[in-house]
C-alpha cells in the first residue's frame, strides 16, 4: 500500500508528566488524545509507533552526573545541554508508557538516548545526527510517507523528532491538542510549534 500514514507519539512516558521526574506541566491531559488517534489509525489501516526515553544510569544529560543544577544551561561534548533532572532511567517505573496509554495498538516502539556520551531528543537521531534509531529504516519498510506527531514535549524531543522527519522527507503533521511543552523560558512551545510549522509541517 503506497502513501501510508502513521502515527508518532513521542514519550508518552511516566517521567514526563504530573509526579514524574521531568514532569511537563498537565502533560497527562494529552494521553486520551493519543488513544483516540491510535485507535482511529488502527481502524483506518495505519500503523502506530512510539518513541520511548531510554537512559543509562550516570546518562551525561543529567545534572547530577554533570554536578549542575538542574534546568541549567551547559555543554555535553561539544553540543549545548539543558541539564535535566534524572529521568527516564533504563528499566525503572519512570521510563515507562503512561498506565492510561493503550499500549496494544502500538506497532513498535523506537528507544533513544541510550548513549550516555550524547542526549537524543529527536525520535530519528542522537543530537549529534551521528547516530540513528531504527525509526526511519521502519517507516520506510512499511512505505510511510506521512506522520501525524504528537506528544511530549513540544518544545524538545516533538520539534526535534518533527524537524529530522522533514528533513528526512516525510510529510508532516503535528497535532497541537497532543502537545505539552517544558516551556524553560515562557513561550518556548509557542515558538517551536511556529519553527515547525516554518519548516514544513502542518498543525492540525
Amino acid at each position: 500500500m503506497d502513501n501510508r500514514r502513521a502515527l508518532l507519539l513521542v514519550d508518552l512516558q511516566n517521567d514526563f508528566c504530573p509526579g514524574g521526574a521531568l514532569a511537563v506541566r498537565r502533560g497527562d491531559e494529552v494521553i486520551s488524545v493519543a488513544n483516540r488517534l491510535a485507535d482511529d489509525f488502527r481502524q483506518g489501516g495505519h500503523l502506530v509507533v512510539a518513541s520511548q526515553d531510554w537512559h543509562p544510569e550516570n546518562h551525561g544529560s543529567f545534572a547530577s552526573t554533570a554536578q549542575s543544577t538542574p534546568m541549567t544551561l551547559g555543554e555535553l561534548n561539544g553540543l549545548a545541554q539543558v541539564w535535566w533532572p534524572d529521568h527516564c532511567i533504563q528499566h525503572q517505573a519512570g521510563a515507562a508508557f503512561h498506565p492510561a496509554l493503550h499500549t496494544q495498538l502500538i506497532d513498535q516502539v523506537f528507544r533513544k538516548g541510550e548513549d550516555a556520551a550524547v542526549d537524543s531528543y529527536s525520535a530519528f537521531f542522537d543530537n549529534d545526527h551521528r547516530h540513528k534509531t531504527g525509526l526511519d529504516a521502519w517507516l520506510r519498510a512499511n512505505n510511510i510517507t506521512q506522520l501525524t506527531v504528537m506528544g511530549l514535549a513540544t518544545d524538545y524531543c516533538v520539534k526535534f523528532t518533527v524537524l529530522d522527519a522533514l528533513h528526512l522527507g516525510y510529510n508532516v503533521e503535528v497535532v497541537q491538542a497532543g502537545c505539552r511543552g517544558v516551556d524553560l523560558q515562557p513561550g518556548d512551545s509557542q515558538r517551536a510549534l511556529a519553527e515547525m510549522q516554518s519548516k514544513g509541517a502542518q498543525l492540525i
